[in-house]
């Protein structure tokens, strides 16, 4: 099915009452289901890499991901009939239930307690170990791997071949709209226990050692090229193509905390991505 972008857009910019307590549009709830298919077929995404590389979030997608939440009823979406006879009960708004896959998708979900939200794309090729969770406007790419424990929060965008190794957190962020998820490009690996925040992107090939942690006000110090890289209200934190990142610390300087021999926690690039870092990550391969 083609999607109309521009129609689309204005139908659920149109849905959204004009003033508080106001109805919606009668067309909302069908223009927001709209929204979520394109969204799982990839035809639009809730961020957008122009030509010169730089990211930026598509406001009135996820306009409509939060329109779906306000038109949304908590519903029953317990398994074997629902109510106090399940094994589990699972409670959730309506407009926004798991998405629903199936063998030719071509995505392989491990059984273990994995769940993956409608209005997500989830391309061929992924792998979901147990258990996991990818939000509402997540992009994940060809190839990907989401390892145990591992989250890839609401419009964040995972590129091809991404290994998110076990507890890797990605953030995701809703509101506001015009605000940037995170990004992680293509061929990156993120380490197990990581944490990526606050729309960082991670460049392709970059790889994030265990527990390395990273938000717009973290100061990443590159060792290799003598610099510092650090978000600012207008850009987001970037971590450089190829970079390897791994957790450090800087010593505070001054008064009572530098005589308790105190320091703050901060990424460091030891190098960059080469021959033997592809060999100590060829592994991976394998289990796909």
């Amino acid at each position: 099915m083609t999607i109309d972008r521009k129609d689309l857009e204005q139908r659920i910019l149109a849905a959204e009452p004009k003033e508080p307590g106001a109805p919606f549009s009668p067309n909302a709830g069908m223009a927001v289901d709209q929204l979520l298919t394109a969204l799982e077929q990839g035809h639009v995404r809730a961020a957008e890499r122009d030509a010169d590389g730089r990211w930026h979030a598509v406001p009135w997608v996820k306009r409509g991901i939060l329109l779906a939440f306000r038109l949304g009823k908590v519903a029953d979406m317990s398994p074997a009939g629902g109510g106090s006879h399940a094994a589990f009960t699972f409670f959730d708004k309506h407009t926004v239930p798991p998405r629903t896959l199936r063998i030719e998708s071509g995505v392989r979900v491990v059984p273990g307690g994995s769940s993956i939200r409608r209005g997500t794309y989830i391309a061929s090729g992924v792998v979901c170990m147990p258990p996991m969770y990818i939000n509402v406007g997540a992009y994940v790419g060809a190839g990907t791997m989401v390892d145990s424990h591992a989250l890839v929060g609401s419009c964040a965008q995972i590129g091809e071949r991404v290994h998110l190794s076990a507890a890797a957190q990605i953030g995701g962020v809703l509101e506001p709209v015009n605000a940037s998820p995170v990004v992680v490009e293509d061929d990156a690996i993120v380490g197990g226990n990581c944490g990526v925040y606050e729309g960082t992107v991670v460049r392709r090939r970059a790889v994030l050692a265990a527990g390395v942690v990273l938000t717009r006000g973290t100061p990443v110090f590159d060792l290799e090229r003598e610099t510092v890289y650090r978000g600012t209200a207008d850009a987001p934190l970037e971590i450089p193509e190829g970079a390897v990142v791994v957790p450090g610390a800087r010593r505070i300087t001054g008064g009572w905390a530098e005589a308790q021999g105190l320091s703050l926690q901060t990424p460091i690039i030891v190098k960059y991505r080469d021959e033997k870092t592809d060999l100590s990550t060829a592994l991976e391969a394998w289990l796909r």
